[in-house]
């Protein structure tokens, strides 16, 4: 963890000492009311609360100096109220100390749980391999919730005998319990996606496992237990792609005729969860997937995105200027930076993006 002084910018680091200076000069002006003091005493809680210890030391020190200075100039420095101004600036020195200590002890509290959190996240969301095979793969998640890493949003990527098989999804609900959900989800995914002859079958899977963690759930996390995902497999061999949607935003297409290019499903299935409604699960759709070509997953928080007056962002209109893309870390990083610009500030959901370019055959 940098040291806190680094973290600021010049001007707050210069804020102590001018309120010392600004103390100083008044006391000079006004020796018999100490209109200064609070300024003192300002700037030493203040570097305590935000510097480093070393500099919090020389602020007090500062202080307590400058008073000396004025105390002996002005010929109080014997006297009932001289001794007092000392003793008042130290006081505040210390308590400038203290603040520091007590505020380092709670950051190294605070680092020490992070450290575990993200730990524990990664290993719920690991990071997907960069290449397998003839594909190149980047992938990005940005949480709604502050200093978290995860939320509801989940992608995962599996080498199996059928070929690469990858999994977007967006849980409805938020916080730990959507987080739970997630671990579930990733987990029946990982396993099922080895055995699973095809999508459908793997959907299935996957509905059983979401089925089951729903039992658990009571109250408003179950009625919001479902889960919207696209499943994508890119066959060994092939330059095609074949995906099966379940309730889910469809993936971008880019290169080929057209920059950018989305591929809604003919008919999108229910999402994961919500298979007792009824009715037969949709079938894997199969697009040409020709090298040069990058497959772009995303989940709503991109597409529901919105700007200052209200208006959803839409990839199309937001990567076709930006292209041509050199990689899946390119389109990756060029729609994050594009979301957030477009929303202007913090969004209020989760975002996960996930890019897969197909290479030329080595």
């Amino acid at each position: 963890m940098a040291p806190r002084s680094a973290q600021w910018p010049l001007y707050v680091r210069l804020v102590p000492w001018l309120l010392i200076v600004g103390g100083l000069v008044w006391n000079s002006f006004e020796p018999d009311n100490y209109w200064g003091d609070p300024l003192l005493a300002a700037a030493a809680v203040l570097s305590g609360a935000l510097l480093t210890l070393r500099y919090t030391l020389m602020v007090g020190a500062a202080s307590v100096a400058g008073i000396l200075v004025l105390a002996v100039r002005e010929g109080s420095i014997g006297t009932q109220d001289g001794y007092l101004e000392l003793v008042n600036t130290a006081f505040a020195a210390l308590l400038g100390v203290w603040v520091n200590r007590v505020v380092d002890r709670h950051g190294r509290r605070l680092a020490q749980v992070r450290s575990v959190a993200e730990a524990a996240q990664r290993a719920v969301l690991p990071q997907p391999p960069a290449r397998v095979g003839r594909l190149s793969i980047a992938a990005c998640y940005r949480a709604a919730q502050t200093e978290a890493l995860i939320g509801g949003d989940a992608y995962a990527l599996q080498a199996t005998p059928y070929g690469v098989r990858v999994l977007i999804a967006d849980v409805r609900g938020k916080g730990l319990q959507a987080v739970g959900v997630v671990s579930v989800l990733l987990g029946a995914f990982r396993e099922d996606a080895h055995r699973a002859p095809d999508l459908v079958a793997l959907a299935d899977e996957l509905e059983r496992a979401v089925v089951r963690e729903r039992a658990q759930m009571t109250g408003e996390a179950l009625l919001e237990g479902f889960i919207t995902a696209l499943l994508v497999e890119f066959p060994p061999g092939e330059d095609v792609v074949r995906t099966l949607d379940c309730g889910h935003p469809g993936p971008y297409l880019l290169g080929g005729p057209d920059a950018v290019r989305r591929l809604d499903a003919v008919d999108p299935g229910l999402p994961l969860g919500l298979g007792a409604l009824g009715g037969a699960r949709s079938e894997p759709e199969s697009r040409p997937f020709p090298p040069g070509c990058t497959l772009l997953l995303v989940t709503d928080g991109v597409t529901e995105a919105r700007d200052a007056a209200g208006e959803f962002y839409d990839p199309l209109l937001g990567l076709g200027p930006l292209g041509p893309f050199d990689g899946p870390e390119a389109v990756v990083d060029a729609l994050v930076a594009d979301v957030e610009r477009w929303a202007g500030g913090p969004r209020d959901d989760d975002m996960a993006v996930l890019a897969v370019t197909c290479r030329e055959a080595a």
